[in-house]
């Protein structure tokens, strides 16, 4: 049995490298260039971890952000559009070498606020110390892979083909104003995922953070200021009614950017006026199943089923959401499961070796009980010991068995600490159900006979994007697709393809003819040009 009445910390109780004892009053954002001042109203941020205080608890308040309008949003989206300035700006025409040196100069003055940024990771989205650390370093990481792969892509583009009578030179262009809008559960690494690549490739972009992990982003703004040209970059803040909304609706946005439900994407997207002039880059839900089949290495499975439908709490899109073993295993892959469960330490995001930690939507916990409910009701049971125990922003791990199609979490994507686990007979019904859900992201295979495994290859990857033999469903490494069929994505996050998502093929197309050779010969050799130009990064 688990005593949740201790769980929160005293205040005094908290280490004071990580505490933040003063409140963080934001008063800035970045529009034009400059820090603006701001003196209207604010959000309140508040901690999923609660403090405890003569035996009563209170969420830790961490401090605020502004709340900006409309008029703020039309001046950023102003100032984007200026700095663009139809393709003629400076950041839009400047060479690929050069943009590459403003995003090195950037990731060097991240990197200084490296410790700020974890600690509000982890007082924010409640992420343990051990991942907020990886989601930092792993963002770098995927700075310098994007740098990486457009020297590449511009290296591939540095020469001059012919066909028939025809000389072109085709490269990758940026298309315009982005909207750039990030998940919650990686406001950072996921955010930058859609930010880094959209600036790299000369676009000019209005980012708005997540509606949790906001104040993280402030000690960023002034290496942003810094480190791009004025307008190219604006950071904005409220709520979605009256900033990305109207956004979308004035029609000047040219690429929408974004990372969370598809209910929400569907809404912005219908409300741009010309919605075939627009592009999307959607990292949307997913419904990841794992299928243990029989033969399967037991220890094996349960091990990367923990950790792939529990890390920070089940709140990942690559989270495995629904786990199929076969009948003849289930009983015990039940009982190894939750004996792996009740070995992960439970506690506050700073503590050694916490892997399950308070949930930073509210209404999160109500959201679970709801969906444990309604699963008892169409009769799945709870199998783990103090499954679904709640105090405050803390729930502990509830793993149903046996799930059916009646349930709301058969269904759903219940982003949280619960997981439905369901007996299946022959492997097609696990099948029947990738075929029939609304999402196509990844599944996980756990099995040992290598022809059956070959066999549920070939269907299972039209049906989702990642197949994962005998490990978790992941996002990693950066450099691999990572995308999803039906509602689960439009367009890809990868390095490589992010470059091509947020830019398009474009040439300059010459005749044979000696004029036209001369024309050319003199530009490439007096560097007139930055588009046309045989220049080899090294």
């Amino acid at each position: 049995m688990i005593d949740l009445q201790t769980i929160f910390p005293r205040e005094q109780d908290i280490p004071s490298q990580i505490n933040i004892t003063e409140p963080l009053e934001q008063k800035h954002y970045l529009l034009d260039g400059e820090l603006k001042h701001w003196d209207g109203a604010v959000q309140d941020v508040f901690s999923p971890v609660f403090i405890s205080d003569n035996n009563s608890l209170k969420r830790k308040r961490l401090g605020s952000y502004p709340l900006l309008g409309e008029k703020e949003s039309f001046e950023a989206l102003k100032s984007a559009q200026t700095a663009y300035d139809l393709g003629r700006g400076v950041w839009p025409t400047m060479t690929v070498k050069k943009r590459i040196e403003h995003m090195t100069r950037f990731t060097k003055m991240m990197r200084e606020q490296r410790e700020l940024v974890v600690k509000y990771l982890m007082w924010e989205i409640g992420k343990n110390l051990k991942d907020s650390e990886k989601e930092f370093d792993r963002t770098i990481e995927y700075i310098f892979d994007t740098i990486d792969a457009l020297k590449n892509l511009d290296r591939d583009n540095s020469k001059i083909e012919k066909k028939n009578d025809i000389f072109a030179q085709i490269r990758r262009g940026p298309l315009g104003a982005t909207l750039c809008m990030g998940p919650y559960n990686y406001p950072l690494n996921e955010t930058f995922a859609l930010l880094i690549p959209a600036l790299i490739m000369g676009n000019v972009v209005i980012f708005k953070p997540a509606k949790h992990g906001v104040l993280l982003i402030h000690p960023l703004l002034n290496a942003f200021k810094e480190c791009f040209p004025k307008g190219v970059i604006n950071v904005i803040y409220g709520h979605g009614k009256e900033t990305s909304m109207k956004l979308m609706e004035q029609g000047g946005i040219d690429v929408f950017s974004f990372i969370g439900s598809s209910r929400v994407a569907n809404v912005l997207k219908k409300a741009h006026p010309k919605p075939n002039r627009l592009r999307s880059v959607l990292g949307l839900e997913a419904k990841n199943p794992a299928i243990v089949l029989q033969d399967a290495d037991i220890d094996l499975a349960v091990s990367e089923c923990i950790s792939g439908s529990l890390s920070f709490n089940g709140q990942r899109c690559t989270a495995l959401k629904v786990i199929f073993v076969h009948e003849n295993i289930v009983e015990e892959f039940n009982k190894r499961f939750v004996a792996k469960l009740e070995t992960l330490k439970i506690g506050m995001p700073w503590q050694e070796g916490v892997m399950i930690t308070p949930l930073p939507e509210q209404d999160k916990p109500n959201y679970i009980n709801e969906l444990i409910v309604d699963a008892e009701k169409f009769g799945a049971k709870i199998i783990n010991t103090d499954g679904g125990k709640t105090l405050e922003s803390f729930v502990y791990p509830a793993v149903l068995y046996p799930v059916n199609d009646k349930m709301k979490v058969y269904h759903e994507e219940q982003f949280g600490p619960v997981v439905p686990i369901i007996s299946f007979k022959d492997v097609s019904e696990p099948i029947q159900y990738m075929v029939d859900s609304n999402f196509g992201q990844q599944v996980s295979v756990f099995g040992t006979d290598s022809t059956q495994l070959a066999h549920l290859i070939d269907p299972l990857v039209n049906q989702v994007c990642r197949v994962n033999i005998n490990c978790q469903c992941q996002r990693s490494p950066d450099v691999f697709p990572f995308n999803g069929r039906k509602d689960s994505a439009e367009g890809t996050l990868s390095v490589f393809d992010a470059l091509r998502v947020f830019s398009i093929r474009t040439m300059v197309a010459i005749k044979d003819v000696e004029l036209n050779k001369k024309i050319v010969t003199e530009i490439l050799e007096e560097r007139k040009s930055k588009f046309l130009s045989t220049d080899y990064i090294l």
